[in-house]
């Protein structure tokens, strides 16, 4: 193995043996058959397991270093009635990166859509996996350098997606206590804002300007 190389089997060890659909709707699922190269060197049985294919996403944080604040949204998400105090999550603004999109440019876009506001900067940070154990999901996140609005409450969304989006102007301190006590509970919300809290000061400096 190269000293390079970080992990000890690559894409060259699965082999893909059936794709069988089981769903289409608005997401899809599929059954998936394959074999695998064990880490003892042998190759596995053929294993089912069924796949969640819901595309890929872009994710915006969008932050006003001067202010030192940023902006999330609320909406409804149903599946979080089973586990969260309130379905209505905050959130970072989002959206699918439809076939033939650059994800860039589904930031820039769900960004102006769910909040209003447009970026003085966009820069990618990185991408990750959300929930890879059952969905192929890649998340792209962003930063969007704004101006922020002043606080008050602002509707937004696009009504033929029957979005409801309320906008906050939030502090990043503010929003940290929301990471710690709860209120702030899904993974792309915490991943933004944890990496703002890693980086803030690097790139902006430890105080608002």
């Amino acid at each position: 193995m190269s000293k390079d190389r970080v992990h000890k089997y690559g894409k060259s060890e699965l082999t893909i043996l059936e794709r069988k659909p089981l769903f289409q709707g608005f997401f899809s699922m599929e059954q998936v058959t394959f074999r695998h190269q064990r880490f003892d060197g042998q190759w596995s049985e053929p294993v089912e397991r069924e796949v969640f294919e819901r595309g890929d996403a872009a994710v915006v944080l969008p932050y006003d270093p001067i202010r030192d604040c940023v902006i999330l949204v609320e909406q409804l998400r149903v599946p979080a009635a089973r586990t969260s105090q309130t379905p209505w999550l905050l959130e970072l603004p989002a959206g699918i990166i439809e076939d033939g999109e650059a994800p860039e440019s589904v930031a820039g876009r769900e960004l102006e859509e769910e909040t209003g506001l447009s970026p003085k900067s966009l820069t990618f940070l990185y991408s990750y996996l959300p929930s890879p154990g059952g969905c192929s999901e890649r998340i792209y996140l962003y930063l969007a350098e704004i101006d922020a609005p002043e606080p008050g409450e602002a509707l937004f969304g696009l009504a033929d997606e029957h979005e409801d989006i309320l906008r906050h102007v939030v502090s990043r301190e503010e929003a940290m206590r929301w990471i710690e006590d709860g209120t702030i509970d899904n993974a792309s919300t915490i991943v933004g804002l944890q990496w703002l809290a890693l980086k803030r000061e690097t790139l902006f400096g430890s105080a608002p300007r």
